[in-house]
């Protein structure tokens, strides 16, 4: 078992990134350039060399533009996080009037198709204009909404599409308990299908998450923000091609950290589901403990 958890996990890795660093340096090799001495794409030595400082000190502020690579990276979760939590809020009503309601969806799911395709080089402008004009009336950062909410429009779809699918699958006998049991509608949303369309949800906020990742390094490149995007550009139009593969290899590593990670909450999405009502059934337990404990103790009449 040890063995196979070993060969698994570290020696395949290993032998995978080896082939993956030769590949590099073998294409770095190809461009070599005898007039100035060095490869137009550099190779994973001098790319280490030239962007080690942004390693060893991860979470260093020079200036706005010189910080480690955490620091840019952090900065973009946080822009991430504001639009991924934006996008939640608005898919999953929508996704559960499309699979709730036939007339909603024939209304509103060509829209949504059409809509889904775009890129976020097509919606940052429409954003910024928007902010442009609220700007008149409230103080707002145009950049950094104008990206937010870039990422919260790209990153609603499959959660509004996976949200219907999954009401869509409630089975009948699911709304026949609701009835017979006379729940209102609130009720019936939270105690039955809600839960039963849980699944289906979480594999669309997985995906929703993994598109939010994926546009912000197109929204900071398209505003100059600070962040891992904004970074990678700001060193592309320096010319500095080093760093841009530390970029690349912070973006994926973030990245499939975040999907692992909801992966393990759409895991155990059962008992995310049910902790709620755990919760309140150990407090009233609680509570008739304490009134139980309490009338044990009879007073002396004495």
């Amino acid at each position: 078992m040890l063995k196979k958890i070993v060969m698994d996990f570290v020696v395949f890795p290993l032998v995978g990134f080896a082939v993956l660093f030769g590949v590099w340096g073998a294409a770095s090799s190809l461009t070599w350039d005898p007039d100035k001495q060095r490869s137009t794409l550099p190779g994973p030595v001098r790319t280490w060399e030239e962007s080690k400082k942004y390693v060893l000190e991860p979470i260093a502020y020079r200036n706005e533009n010189d910080m480690g690579i955490l620091r840019y990276t952090w900065t973009s979760l946080g822009r991430v996080m504001s639009g991924f939590g934006i996008a939640l809020l608005v898919a999953v009503p929508v996704g559960f009037m499309l699979g709730a309601s036939k007339t909603f969806g024939k209304c509103f799911d060509p829209i949504i198709q059409v809509l889904r395709p775009v890129s976020p080089l097509a919606w940052y402008p429409i954003m910024q204009a928007i902010f442009l004009g609220l700007q008149r009336t409230y103080e707002v950062q145009v950049g950094e909404w104008a990206a937010i909410f870039t990422v919260a429009v790209c990153a609603m779809w499959p959660t509004v599409l996976n949200t219907a699918a999954g009401v869509r699958a409630i089975p009948q006998d699911y709304h026949n308990v609701a009835k017979v049991l006379k729940l209102n509608k609130a009720k019936t949303l939270f105690k039955i299908l809600l839960p039963a369309a849980l699944p289906s949800m979480f594999t669309g906020f997985r995906l929703s998450l993994g598109i939010a990742w994926l546009v912000i390094v197109a929204a900071e490149m398209l505003t100059g923000k600070n962040g891992i995007g904004g970074f990678l550009n700001q060193e592309f139009n320096a010319g500095h091609v080093e760093p841009i593969f530390l970029c690349i290899a912070a973006i994926g590593l973030v990245g499939f950290i975040l999907d692992r990670l909801m992966s393990l909450v759409e895991a155990n999405v059962t008992n995310i589901a049910a902790f709620p009502s755990m919760v309140r059934r150990w407090i009233g337990s609680m509570r008739s403990g304490s009134q139980a404990r309490g009338f044990d103790v009879v007073p002396n009449a004495h």
